[in-house]
């Protein structure tokens, strides 16, 4: 959609969105369209709550939109995100979204973006005769009372663009997104978007001592990409580290998955979260130089896949006695993490990961865990979290937990083989590689970055993480 302020909102010709608060003064707030009369006991302003008025005289269409007493960032965009999702046949031409006075930048920036998301339909393979609509060839103006409105929506679409490209890399199926696309991704975005990109292809990455993330890649025809981005402000004051898991499909290997495998194409969510972050804080510009790694394999299955009880080379310099092949994340991510901290010395790194079960088992689909040894940066990154509905919580990284971790041959194993405290000791395993970081975090979004939801009749794309990120390095 198009934005455009909006001139004289009482001569508007098309479709209106009123937003309340509950309870709000239905009348009184809006004195432009003083003709629509809606009685309180019909429509409060109540969470979630709708109605919808056609004037006969304009012949405009009115979506009465209800936001609750004190809504959040997250219901706020769920609400706006609804209207394009489910309404879309009253979005014509032109639409209008009219502010009170009351509503600030939060609301605007929420509404905006929740708009543009409700755009998105998980058809990308339907033929033909299922044309979906042409939201570009609507308009969006916007009236509201705030000074900065025009650059708080231009904040607003690029977030949403941001997540939209989310949405397709992980949504896509796994014989379009290979590691070899996301490589070639990564380099049109950096190209567009102002940030360098470099890609070790298996010879390469043989060449640089990578040996678990190819032990991770070495079933499967697929050739794996080690991607490393490089954004790069002149203003910077801070050097952020990320890494981000791309496993574009994860059979288990040799311990293959007995479940649940058709939903495995979401184990690159968080390379996703990473590649859409760099797009985003690339794309405002952000005053914060970032180094991003992505290493991108498919953990497939053939006579070439990494055994049970294997031992494997790191990039660390570890070895590494392979006790679970489903256990092929933290794998990738330790050579991950390892590369960027010898070569890059960030400040901070943060590394994002469809990790674990464990995971799900213990925060449901509702938050992410987070675990850290930093509690200044375990603070920042919930209360970010919590701003914009990315909720985060942490899970203890106790140095007692590391000798579930323990070898008998190796220096450390992959899995420690027992049904508790799982994503902990994954998070045990990958601090093994961080040399010790002062400021690192790992945040296992295996239950938040791809799931159920009322836009969709099966599990699709969350992006989660992505706003977390912007979010996190607008405060540093």
């Amino acid at each position: 959609m198009k934005t455009l302020q909006a001139s004289d909102p009482s001569s508007f010709k098309g479709t209106v969105i009123l937003p309340f608060f509950e309870n709000e003064n239905i009348l009184q707030a809006r004195l432009e369209f003083k003709n629509i009369q809606v009685p309180q006991a019909i429509f409060n302003g109540k969470k979630d709550s709708q109605y919808l008025v056609k004037d006969q005289e304009s012949g405009n269409i009115f979506i009465f939109l209800g936001l609750g007493k004190n809504p959040i960032y997250k219901e706020i965009k769920t609400a706006f995100r609804r209207l394009t999702a489910k309404q879309a046949d009253f979005f014509q031409e032109n639409v209008l979204l009219h502010l009170t006075e009351e509503m600030g930048e939060q609301v605007l920036e929420a509404a905006v973006s929740g708009l543009l998301l409700g755009t998105y339909r998980l058809g990308h393979y339907k033929s033909a005769i299922d044309k979906e609509k042409d939201w570009t060839s609507i308009s969006l103006s916007i009236s509201t009372n705030l000074a900065n409105a025009e650059i708080i929506v231009l904040k607003a679409q690029k977030l949403a663009a941001a997540q939209l490209e989310t949405f397709h890399l992980v949504d896509l199926p796994p014989n379009k997104i290979t590691p070899s696309f996301l490589a070639e991704w990564a380099e049109n975005a950096g190209k567009q978007y102002g940030f360098n990109t470099k890609v070790l292809d298996r010879k390469r990455a043989e060449k640089e001592n990578l040996h678990a993330f190819l032990a991770v890649g070495q079933g499967s025809h697929r050739e794996p990409q080690f991607i490393i981005m490089e954004y790069r402000p002149r203003n910077a004051k801070k050097h952020v580290g990320l890494v981000g898991k791309g496993v574009t499909f994860d059979t288990g290997g040799l311990n293959i998955k007995t479940q649940g495998m058709v939903h495995m194409k979401c184990d690159m969510g968080g390379a996703a979260t990473v590649l859409g972050a760099m797009q985003l804080i690339a794309d405002l510009k952000i005053p914060v130089s970032i180094t991003a790694v992505v290493p991108c394999v498919e953990n497939s299955i053939d006579n070439q896949s990494i055994l049970p009880s294997e031992v494997i080379r790191s990039y660390s310099g570890k070895t590494i006695e392979i006790i679970d092949t489903d256990a092929e994340g933290r794998l990738i991510l330790a050579d991950g993490l390892n590369y960027l901290i010898k070569n890059y010395k960030p400040d901070t790194i943060i590394d994002f990961a469809t990790l674990t079960g464990s995971a799900v088992g213990t925060f449901g689909y509702e938050c992410a865990a987070l675990f850290s040894k930093n509690d200044n940066l375990l603070k920042v990154l919930q209360e970010c979290g919590e701003k914009v509905g990315e909720r985060v919580w942490p899970l203890p990284m106790w140095d007692v937990y590391q000798s579930e971790m323990e070898s008998e041959i190796a220096d450390i194993k992959n899995y420690h083989g027992k049904p508790y405290a799982g994503a902990i000791t994954a998070a045990k395993f990958l601090e093994f590689f961080t040399e010790n970081h002062p400021s690192w975090a790992h945040i296992d979004i295996a239950g938040t970055a791809f799931g159920d939801s009322e836009f969709a009749k099966t599990k699709h794309a969350t992006a989660f993480g992505v706003h977390l990120l912007l979010k996190f390095m607008e405060n540093l």
